[in-house]
């Protein structure tokens, strides 16, 4: 089955990771929220990385420093190195690097993390639109308190011709109160203030999976995200396989909607996931079924009878969504059939 094709989540007989040597894991949503940890990860990284499994950090958060999300990590049980983590502002430091002179001078819209970033890569991150010289504007996620002056400052410069770099477009993102506001909705603004589109680095596109590779050296990676705009698709952009958990951004609704670049390869509670096999989806008459449930698609609505685990509800749903769909999204009413799985 090609990945443009996929209209189930597949099954493995392996634990997977097991059958996957490196797992490049997004942070927020997935090991943590609001800084704690999200339940079952730290047990669940620790058995995984114990059975020889490769642990890396990849996340579209550009405000922390590899050092400072390592001792993060370390704190929550997770032993970590500063190498074991990637971020987009790594991702976005090497994209300005490759069209500018070594040297240059770029205004910094977002925290600490951009900044030592650009430094590695040998520019000088500034802080002012009227800097002599300056070569680039780069924006990242700054944090809840991110001055609406610094949002004016990149518009300032922007508005002058200086390229623009995004690390990424995020627009919401966890945190231990509920849904945020992400790096996305900033740059929304600045894109309003002047009209201009910013070349992103982050996931889904290419730049970021590029620097996942280089610092890695994965030979057969597993992304395990929470977000279909972004793990998921990074994952079908880079052409890997790909786990979802249900402990962020994504929830069945969006999951059962999913067009073929949404559409993960495993989906599966939380990060004990790593840790199983999964189960197949098979065809079943009319409809896909999934350990104890058979889900059918058909006259306006998905239906789903059986009982079982959760999960596996959720599984042959979207069996039968994504095949009813195709290449396309599903508009069938699925509610109250996700009901009946409690997810």
């Amino acid at each position: 089955m090609t990945r443009q094709s996929r209209t189930s989540p597949a099954g493995s007989e392996l634990a997977l990771h097991q059958a996957y040597d490196t797992a490049l894991l997004d942070l927020d949503g997935v090991v943590y929220a609001g800084g704690e940890a999200i339940g079952h990860a730290v047990e669940s990284l620790a058995a995984a990385r114990a059975d020889g499994m490769h642990l890396a950090y990849v996340t579209n958060n550009a405000l922390r420093t590899p050092d400072a999300v390592a001792a993060h990590l370390d704190a929550l049980g997770i032993p970590t190195e500063a190498g074991e983590v990637i971020t987009s502002a790594q991702a976005v430091a090497r994209l300005i690097s490759e069209q500018v002179a070594p040297g240059s001078k770029v205004l910094v819209i977002g925290g600490e993390g951009l900044r030592v970033a650009l430094r590695e890569r040998g520019l000088v991150p500034v802080d002012s639109a009227d800097e002599e010289g300056l070569a680039a504007v780069v924006q990242g996620y700054g944090g809840p308190e991110l001055p609406w002056g610094r949002l004016a400052e990149a518009s300032y410069a922007i508005n002058r011709g200086v390229p623009w770099y995004a690390s990424n477009t995020d627009l919401t993102i966890p945190t231990g109160r509920g849904i945020g506001p992400g790096n996305g909705a900033a740059v929304e603004v600045v894109r309003i203030a002047t009209g201009a589109e910013p070349q992103v680095a982050g996931k889904p596109l290419p730049p970021m999976h590029r620097e996942t590779v280089l610092r890695t050296g994965a030979k057969r990676p597993l992304v395990v995200g929470d977000r279909l705009d972004t793990d998921i698709e990074g994952a079908f952009n880079g052409e890997v396989d790909s786990l979802l958990v249900l402990t962020g951004i994504a929830d069945g609704a969006q999951l059962l909607r999913a067009e073929p670049r949404h559409r993960p390869t495993y989906v599966d509670l939380d990060l004990r996931g790593l840790l199983t096999g999964q189960p197949e989806v098979a065809a079943d008459g009319d409809g896909f079924r999934c350990g104890g449930w058979t889900a059918v698609a058909g006259d306006g609505v998905l239906e789903l009878h059986g009982e079982g685990d959760p999960v596996d509800g959720l599984r042959s749903l979207c069996a039968a969504a994504w095949t009813w769909a195709g290449d396309g999204s599903c508009t069938l009413d699925g509610g109250k059939a996700l009901a009946r799985t409690g997810l």
